[in-house]
């Protein structure tokens, strides 16, 4: 017996080193995605089950929103909607594998796309911040309300009851200690007609409401993660309204707690800003999205911020994020060529995922 102990231990141990190390060039090796429909969880669990821990993924977060079978708010709830059996499905197997399991619910903005406002404006028409910008029967951009996507006034004293309910809820469900809460270009803040918010700073709204989500979180020990787009300057950078800030919101960053997570997103260049965020003593994950090549150049910078950098600051540098902007079918799909790309040729994120991974596997294991 002693003998097949110490054999099994011969050809584990590498095993187990290999880990080690990947774990101390990368802490997080992530995946994002829309959360599947009910018909498509079977499909997505083995998708992780097969494909995500075999790739040593460790975390994945769900864009859930009002994709659930809400008990606290059912009249949130989608019309086709995950129920608690199908989260359970997920979560089994997410723990089988070592994987970190973070639902996200866009808060504060994104509560509309195009001409459809979404489950929380819709039910609850009053968190509006915008209330006089009506809803395009078609929608372009640019357009003479400057509408992106809706966000609920943060100072309206009825929202974050509903948000928070529905928030615990959901991470109930997904036993987890981290939750996503989007924050991402966020475009209506502070408006001068709005009520509550008039004349306010809106670095000051920005990082009061960040500041309100991870305190709610932190009181059942769950931590904070955010998009991290609103908290860069975007004309001083030259990244523009959308990868950054031209609202002001930028001024948060001095303003937010440190223990909130970043998702620094960039899809066109690699721009060096998770060093900007690591220097303000915040933790950063990189996210690429659709470029092969440029996802390369993403994990070998993060790679290299972590080996190049103080013990102070190389914590900060936590890791890599293949973000996906579709459901989990549309994916899945692609993934395995059962639909075509026409118009991405190679440039699409399950390419990117594939070519990121592949990467990360090739990084010195010694």
């Amino acid at each position: 017996m002693r003998i097949l102990l110490a054999i099994a231990c011969f050809f584990c141990l590498p095993l187990l080193y290999a880990q080690e190390n990947l774990d101390s060039l990368l802490p997080v090796r992530g995946f994002c995605i829309g959360a599947p429909k009910p018909q498509d969880v079977d499909a997505f669990v083995k998708f992780i089950k097969e494909e995500l821990a075999s790739r040593k993924v460790n975390t994945l977060i769900l864009r859930v929103d009002y994709n659930y079978q809400y008990q606290s708010h059912p009249e949130l709830r989608d019309s086709v909607a995950l129920s608690k059996a199908d989260v359970e499905k997920m979560v089994k197997v997410c723990n089988e594998n070592g994987i970190q399991l973070i639902p996200q619910i866009n808060l504060l903005g994104h509560q509309s796309w195009a001409n459809k406002t979404d489950k929380l404006l819709t039910v609850y028409p009053q968190f509006d911040e915008t209330p006089w910008v009506q809803m395009p029967a078609r929608y372009e951009w640019p357009n003479a309300d400057k509408l992106y996507c809706k966000s609920y006034c943060p100072l309206h004293p009825d929202v974050h009851k509903v948000v928070f309910e529905v928030v615990d809820e959901l991470c109930d469900a997904f036993k987890t200690n981290a939750f996503h809460a989007g924050m991402d270009e966020v475009f209506y803040l502070g408006e001068d007609k709005c009520p509550r918010c008039s004349g306010r700073d809106k670095a000051e709204l920005f990082a009061n409401e960040v500041r309100l989500i991870r305190d709610h979180l932190a009181q059942k020990n769950r931590r904070l993660w955010i998009w991290g787009d609103r908290l860069i300057d975007g004309k001083t950078t030259g990244l523009g309204e959308w990868e950054a800030s031209y609202n002001n919101t930028y001024r948060a960053i001095d303003m937010i707690p440190k223990d909130v997570v970043i998702c620094d997103w960039h899809y066109e260049r690699a721009d060096k800003t998770p060093v900007y965020f690591a220097m303000k003593g915040l933790d950063v994950v990189t996210c690429p999205w659709r470029k092969p090549a440029l996802a390369i150049i993403q994990t070998d910078d993060m790679v290299n911020f972590r080996q190049q950098s103080s013990k102070e600051m190389q914590p900060h540098f936590a890791g890599m994020m293949q973000t996906v902007w579709s459901d989990a079918r549309s994916f899945l799909d692609g993934f395995y060529g059962n639909k075509k790309d026409n118009k991405g040729g190679d440039s699409t994120p399950w390419d990117c995922f594939r070519a990121m991974y592949s990467k990360i596997d090739s990084l010195p294991q010694q």
